[in-house]
């Protein structure tokens, strides 16, 4: 795969919002929960976990 840089003033740029609403819902929560597992490496250096296990228990 070849690398490719195209470069254009900002006056020629277009919308970052126009290409969004355009994705599908789960496309975009796909790349929203990209972002944050992204920033919790960067900002914790770790995957994030649960912090606490719940037991949720049924009494009939």
């Amino acid at each position: 795969m070849e690398k490719v840089i195209t470069k254009i003033s900002i006056k020629q740029q277009t919308s970052d919002f126009k290409y969004w609403q355009q994705q599908s819902p789960q496309k975009r929560l796909e790349v929203l929960e990209q972002i944050r597992q992204e920033y919790h490496q960067y900002k914790y250096n770790a995957q994030p976990i649960f912090q606490r296990i719940y037991k949720i228990v049924y009494k009939l």
